[in-house]
């Protein structure tokens, strides 16, 4: 027993920033020139994190609102700068510096070195933008290098390599090894086959095509950057990738759903194949449209041409500084400066929702140096040459600083309005020119997307250290067979111990047979930590995601997309997630709105049901008016300003002027974009019709009145565009924000029809129209009022223009708004009415939809002319522009007469409210990150249950004059919310003099509608709501301190929103939660503006709705509906969470009891490291014998079926709080491996080590008891796997068994193998184990006694101390029909829910959004009834429409300012009287102006302020 057997096993800071600067003011001054003062507008929200160089600018410049002053403003820049530092998902190299961009022009001599050489500075980085991780170089190395940052790789390799020495080899040194290679190899062929999809879609992206100028004198010196050589690159030969100048097509659309850069494709825009040109061959395109100009010759080359054209380019090879043509619903390859464009005025719209998740176009303005530049001959004129200065690269969608310098030194000023950005898609304008600023790497997008990062599941980061354990166990278990041995041979050496015999070589003595004796050790007791476990579960995850692909319950049969585990190794994480962050756009809703309900002068109009698939309907053309022939369909007119062409361009043409139908002769309306159904309401119509008969002063007369006020402010009151649909020739509404969409559209339902906005002049089709001579109702626009997050509602002032064009009628003020707001500013005497609202107003928000609130007034021409006058004046105001607006636009929006309100449906996607009830239930928090005004975010949080009936919503603003700061705000909340949370006493918290510096006292302002509320306002029961807006959490990112505070209040919140934030700033909201609270966190999102939240989060889903693959690409589940999250949570997180737990606990307790039974061996064979058992049966164990039911438990163990799991969403805190997996369960099944191990040995050893066994009396033999060892370990493993598996499945039987019969055939079979075929220690064993009684009583005994504990545990718990999910089991066994969802909120386990808790949960919309909402800014206090109004503020479509305004009046003269005839108030929107039956004997008379339609209470009290003082 003493002879040595030499064998073994083989086996970004974020850099956020504000766009502060009022329209029309100068870009920042170049280094070249002295600063000079600024004006920064308090914007009410700061859209996003502020950059450490602004705020030291604004610190400079004296900005007080944005720093608050200057010590925080430093501290916060100091802070920024470090977290940048240390913050991976931003770009860590050194920031590039400005630049500036040659267009046209040699490069000055200073860009250049001695050796003539391009300066490094000046060299800008390709447009190639690349998402894969490897080459063809890297691929190994790389690879390598990560799989063997698993510690365990390390031991195999170095076990591997001490076997290669002769001394201690077992078997064959390269068997050995192989187990090792083939695990390495199948990781490496994943990897690899996942980063060719990267790489091939990177392709795919990148050969995007564009027009590029070519030609003429136009010529391009910038220096660019070298491409990368890529893995598809290297392979693909350049020769055979020249010849395919082949755009996207469907044949690979498929590979973008492997990875992609942030833009992805356009999956709504024009195909790249069908660009038109003019030579399809050399993808040429003039202007003009002449011929190709070949000047023919011997060195000729084909194709080329000296004329200037735009020639078809690679995005790829897009250079900075080249002049680029983009044509209608293409996607933008860089982020390019607008030079000309093909509408009025030079406008663009964009698509931005890749960027910020918003679907309304974005407007945006040609720079006014560059308008000419609108042909290739002009852009290729050697006289047309410019420079364009920009500010260094940045991660600010909303900010940029550049000048255009012409050749006379004169300087343009640049903004973020004057630009298109990468990821952007030109929607409704036909071409647009523009230079290249920035490319590749540079542009905003890709420096908003991070890095791509290497995620590894926690159950594998949980590994890590019990491997470790593992490992300092067999160290330890080395040591002491070393030392014992070592001190062994030194005692009996020299008394001649016959087994030492021949010890006396240099390799062989006892003093080196210790050391030697220590490495065989750890050979011998290697299977601690197995090879095997790792594949095993790789290959678990692999069948894990197949599961889910497979499942049918989310499978998505609209679309026929089954869910996709993109990343196979994050299946247990699912399992454990304590935070959700949610993208809104696209996520949670479907981006579509109905038009529901509207009320009317105290009379609601539900609509009647419409078909959702009508998208024509008919609304006639009225008779024609004087000088306008019947025809008139056939009229047809080039685009006008405001109606940029939406047809998309025949293959054809390229022209630059397109002809499309005249909306004045369209004779229907087809739905808008987002917008779901058209709109009817058969009572209303027959109100309508009373109206047109009734007679003058009669109660249908004034009715009709007032729906023709209503209808006329929806129809006005608006900037949406009217365009022409080319196939069908009817109206669609282009608006830049869905809403607006559906309430234009839902006025021309009625017959309310607007037809075009001709510069000033609107024209409106109106059921009470003349019957004779005027065809439409013109107004002249006189003003606009725009929509703000503070203002909360929109005007329009118009002028009613007479039937012959002239300018006799009246000025009207028409209003929308949110209906505290609208309220207000009522006129006395509308009591009944107001109430009337407002209970309809309530019923709108019982139902989840989103509200508006109609008024008008009529303005006198006196008071009008006055007004226009300070209006004026505060427009061109360079300080405080915007108070002073805004102070203005509230002088004339008072004393309104109410109309009516409206309700529009936001449609959610099916079954999100109760997936969000049901995972709120479940215990994780739902945070929502949205682009969106917080008013739309709120509304969202209502219809979606993140916001329940009786919660409180706590509203933390940041920026401007007037608020608190946000540090205050935020202690405010802790204060008067949480006052015994315990927040105050934590270390840090609390105010120091820079916070208190400068700060604004908390004011609470009682306003009309604050009496709703009452005195319990933040004691209601259903819990807290944070509401943060994108520039509060500028500040409550920027330092530790801010970001200790905003997490220790969000984590007394059940919901947090997030809103107007960027796509930098979600990936840091989420990296603090996951760092500061150690949460496991799932981010969901649909646009590029989350790709950023997705790769930061522990796991991102990407939903592959309407806006592309872009979060697809990067996610590492691809769902096609939210409501399936829950299933992929609930069922195959918990699932696989528990399978994945179970099965690697129980593998390393499978693999303890063997190498228990070798540790106890090594008592009897001097600590030798000698195997007790014949080596096949160790060789084989983690192969053959107890592979099975591991495998058979990381597959088909349930821990409770999964109607169960769904119907009970409490059940998923046992796996969110790791009840299956942990350093707890790891030591104790390590404990129970001993311990049976234990008794295993020594009762068959002590059994076999007494009288002998075999009946002729001889002495056994090693491997007699040691392959009964065997067989009962087997045994006993296989059945203690199956005694944890929850349930026995045909599938659990067969695992189970399958060891044990493989174990005790081999033993038969391989104990009759005689020694001829190959030597075998173990032959004729069968002769002398099958006919003892010793085998056969000592395999029973001890399997019986080594399960025995385990057995009594689980049944002692099961009996006397049963969980939930035991009692789920014991119910559905013996009813399997039970309904379960009446079990719910604790009826099982008797789990106790919080009174608040219950509340806010719910599996339905909440039936009144009365919940009290607590403005931290300001101190205001309401109710919100869900009003939302999107659209894009300081938008460039707004300036322009407000700029033609302001030059008209400014052009009038005063002599042309007519009179106008008094009337009364309710003249306004009267009724044509030809429409009308007058009384008999009765003078006709409109309804008096000042009196209501209905009776109303008392106007509410002007708001009263009252001051709390915080400190």
């Amino acid at each position: 027993m003493g002879v040595r057997r030499q064998t073994a096993e083989g086996t970004r800071t974020a850099q956020g920033l504000v766009n502060g600067r009022p329209q029309g003011h100068p870009a920042r001054p170049l280094p070249s020139q002295p600063p000079s003062p600024v004006s920064f507008s308090p914007s009410p929200v700061l859209p996003l994190l502020l950059l450490p160089r602004f705020l030291e600018r604004a610190r400079q410049e004296r900005v007080p609102h944005i720093c608050g002053n200057a010590v925080q403003a430093l501290g916060v820049v100091q802070q920024a700068r470090r977290l940048q530092r240390r913050d991976p998902l931003l770009p860590q190299e050194a920031p590039r510096p400005p630049r500036t961009v040659f267009v046209n022009e040699p490069l000055p001599e200073d860009y250049f070195d001695h050796k003539h050489r391009v300066k490094k500075e000046h060299v800008y980085c390709s447009n190639q933008v690349i998402t894969s991780k490897y080459t063809v170089l890297t691929f190994v190395p790389r690879n390598l290098l990560e799989q063997f940052r698993r510690i365990a790789n390390i031991f195999f390799l170095a076990i591997a390599i001490l076997q290669f020495f002769s001394i201690f080899s077992t078997v064959s040194p390269g068997l050995v090894i192989l187990p090792l290679i083939i695990v390495l190899a199948i990781t490496a062929l994943k990897d690899g086959y996942e980063d060719i999809k990267r790489h091939q879609s990177d392709r795919s992206v990148n050969y995007s095509q564009v027009r590029v100028l070519k030609g003429g004198d136009f010529r391009n010196e910038n220096a660019m950057a070298g491409k990368s050589k890529t893995f598809v690159r290297g392979l693909v030969p350049s020769f055979k990738r020249a010849n395919k100048k082949k755009g996207l097509t469907d044949g690979n659309v498929d590979i973008l759903h492997h990875g992609a850069p942030p833009e992805g494709v356009h999956t709504q825009g024009a195909e790249l194949e069908h660009i038109p040109t003019t030579t399809e061959e050399h993808g040429i395109e003039y202007d003009d449209g002449e011929p190709v100009e070949e000047s023919g010759g011997l060195f000729h080359h084909h194709g080329a041409s000296r004329k200037p054209h735009w020639k078809m380019t690679i995005w790829e090879d897009l250079r900075v500084g080249d002049i680029v043509k983009l044509m209608d619903d293409e996607p933008l390859p860089a982020d390019i400066l607008i030079c000309a464009t093909s509408e009025d005025e030079n406008v663009a719209y964009v698509e931005t929702k890749n960027l910020d998740g918003e679907t309304n176009l974005k407007s945006r303005s040609a720079c006014a140096a560059l308008t000419h530049l609108n042909t290739a001959r002009a852009c290729a004129d050697k006289h047309n040459t410019f420079r364009v200065e920009c500010d260094r690269p940045e991660t600010n969608l909303y900010r940029l600083n550049a000048a255009v310098v012409t050749p006379d030194g004169q300087k343009t000023a640049v903004d973020a309005n004057m630009v298109l950005l990468r990821g952007t898609v030109l929607r409704n304008t036909r071409w647009v020119i523009g230079v290249v600023m920035y490319t590749g790497e540079d542009s905003k997008i890709v420096l908003n997307s991070g890095v791509t990062p290497s995620k590894r599941s926690c159950v594998e980061r949980q590994m890590n250290p019990q491997v470790f354990i593992n490992l300092l166990l067999l160290a330890a278990m080395a040591v002491a067979c070393g030392i014992v041995d070592s001190v062994l041979e030194q005692h009996y050496f020299p008394l001649d111990a016959p087994w030492l015999y021949g010890d006396t070589q240099s390799d062989n003595n006892p003093r080196i047979n210790g050391l030697i004796t220590w490495a065989f050790a750890l050979i011998t007791f290697q299977n601690i930590v197995p090879i095997s476990l790792y594949i095993s579960i790789e290959g678990v995850r692999t069948c894990q995601a197949l599961f889910i692909y497979f499942d049918k319950e989310i499978f998505y049969e609209k679309t026929g997309q089954a869910t996709l585990a993109r990343s196979w190794n994050l299946s247990d994480d699912l399992g454990q997630i304590d935070y959700i962050f949610s993208d809104k756009t696209g996520t949670l809703t479907q981006n579509a709105m109905v038009f529901r309900q509207c009320t009317v002068a105290g009379r609601v109009y539900k609509g009647d049901a419409v078909s959702e698939t009508e998208g024509i309907i008919p609304v006639g053309i009225p008779e024609a008016d004087e000088g306008r022939p019947n025809d008139s369909k056939a009229d047809v007119r080039t685009t006008s300003s405001a109606s940029p062409a939406s047809a998309k361009k025949s293959s054809a043409s390229s022209s630059s002027t397109e002809a499309i139908a005249d909306p004045l002769s369209a004779g229907a309306v087809k739905k808008a974009e987002h917008v779901l159904a058209h709109f009817h309401d058969s009572t209303l119509a027959a109100d309508i019709t009373a109206a047109q008969e009734a007679v003058s002063g009669s109660r249908e007369d004034a009715h009709g009145q007032m729906l023709n006020g209503f209808w006329t402010v929806l129809a006005l009151c608006h900037t949406a565009l009217v365009s022409v649909d080319p196939q069908s020739g009817a109206i669609q509404y282009k608006a830049q924000s869905p809403d607006e969409a559906a309430l234009v559209q839902a006025a021309a339902d009625v017959g309310f029809v607007f037809r075009g906005r001709d510069r000033e002049v609107l024209s409106l089709q109106t059921p009470f129209a003349r019957d004779a001579g005027a065809k439409y109702e013109r107004y002249e626009l006189l003003n606009i009022l725009d929509f703000t997050s503070a203002r909360k509602r929109m005007s329009v002032l118009v002028r009613k223009l007479g039937e012959d064009g002239g300018g006799d009628g009246k000025v009207y003020l028409l209003i929308k708004g949110a209906d505290n707001v609208i309220m207000e500013r009522l006129r006395p005497g509308q009591d009944e009415l107001i109430r009337t609202t407002e209970d309809h107003l309530a019923e709108f928000a019982s139902e989840g939809l989103r509200t508006l609130t109609l008024g008008y007034k009529v303005v006198p021409e006196a008071v009008y002319q006055s007004w226009a006058k300070r209006y004026h004046e505060a427009t061109v105001s360079l300080d405080e522009r915007e108070e002073k607006v805004e102070a203005v636009s509230d002088e004339i929006e008072h004393d309104l007469t109410l109309l009516g309100a409206t309700a529009i449906e936001d449609r959610l996607q099916d079954g999100v409210p109760e997936a969000i009830a049901d995972l709120k239930e479940a215990g994780i928090k739902v945070w929502v990150l949205t682009g969106d005004k917080l008013e739309t975010a709120i509304a969202i949080g209502h219809s979606t249950n993140l916001i329940g009936r009786e919660d409180n919503i706590v509203i933390i603003r940041g920026g401007g004059e007037g608020h608190t700061p946000v540090y205050m705000q935020m202690l405010n909340a802790v204060e008067e919310f949480f006052p015994e949370s315990g927040i105050l006493q934590e270390d840090g918290v609390g105010l120091d003099e820079s916070t208190q510096t400068g700060g604004y006292p908390l004011q609470r302002i009682n306003t009309g509608v604050s009496s709703l509320v009452g005195h319990n306002n933040g004691d209601r029961p259903g819990g807290f709501v944070l509401v943060i807006d994108g520039a509060a959490l500028t500040y409550a990112l920027a330092d530790e301190k801010h970001k200790q505070l905003v997490l220790l209040l969000a984590m007394q919140c059940e919901g947090v929103i997030c809103c107007r934030v960027s796509p930098l700033q979600k990936a840091l909201v989420v990296k603090l939660v996951k760092d500061g609270v150690g949460a496991m966190t799932l981010a969901i999102g649909d646009g590029a503006n989350d790709v950023s939240m997705i790769q930061a989060a522990d796991v991102g889903v990407g939903i592959s709705g309407e806006e592309g693959l872009q979060a697809v690409n990067s996610s590492d589940y691809a769902i096609a509906q939210f409501r399936f999250l829950k299933r992929l949570l609930l069922v195959h997180g918990h699932w696989s969470y528990a399978r994945n737990g179970n099965m690697i606990i129980n593998f390393f307790y499978k693999n303890i009891i063997c190498i228990g039974v070798l540790w106890w061996f090594q008592i009897y064979c001097a600590w030798s490291s000698q195997y007790v058992f014949e080596y096949t049966y160790l060789l084989f164990w983690n192969t053959f014998w107890t592979i099975a039911p591991v495998i058979g438990i990381g597959l088909f163990d349930r821990i409770v079926d999964d109607h169960v799991l769904m119907a009970m969403p409490e059940l998923y805190s046992h796996s969110r709080n790791h009840e299956y997996f942990g350093n707890k369960l790891f030591l104790t099944y390590m404990f129970d491996g001993v311990v049976q191990s234990a008794i295993i040995f020594f009762l068959i050893f002590y059994t076999y080590n007494t009288t002998s066994s075999r009946p002729d009396g001889y002495d056994i033999y090693q491997y007699e008891f040691s392959t009964t060892m065997a067989i009962a370990a087997v045994m006993a493993a296989n059945l203690f796997n199956g005694l944890n598996t929850h349930v026995w499945t045909g599938w659990i039987f067969f695992a189970v068994a399958l060891g044990i019969v493989l174990v005790w055939a081999y033993t038969a079979i391989y104990s009759v193998i005689a020694p001829g075929w190959f030597p075998t220690p173990i032959f004729g064993n069968d002769h002398y184990l099958f006919r003892s009684a010793y085998f056969w009583f000592s395999i029973v005994l001890v399997t019986v006694l080594a399960l025995l504990p385990r057995y009594i545990a689980k049944a002692y718990k099961l009996v006397f101390a049963p969980s939930d999910l035991d009692r789920a089991r014991w119910i559905h066994k013996v009813d399997p029909t039970h309904d379960f969802s009446k079990d719910r909120h604790g009826g099982l386990a008797e789990v106790s829910v919080s009174h608040r808790r219950k509340h806010s949960l719910g599996r339905h919309r909440p039936h009144l959004f009365h919940a009290s909402r607590t403005d931290m800014s300001t101190g205001m206090r309401s109710v919100n009834r869900g009003f939302d109004f999107a659209t894009e503020e300081n938008g460039v479509a707004m300036q322009r429409i407000q700029s033609h305004l302001s030059e008209r009046h400014q052009a009038l003269p005063p002599a042309a300012k007519r009179k106008r005839n008094a009337s009364n108030l309710m003249q306004t929107f009267s009724i044509r009287r030809t429409l009308r039956r007058k009384k008999h004997g009765s003078q006709s008379s409109s309804h008096p102006a000042d009196e209501p339609s209905a009776s109303s209470p008392p106007r509410s009290p002007p708001p009263q302020t009252a001051t709390h003082d915080r400190s």
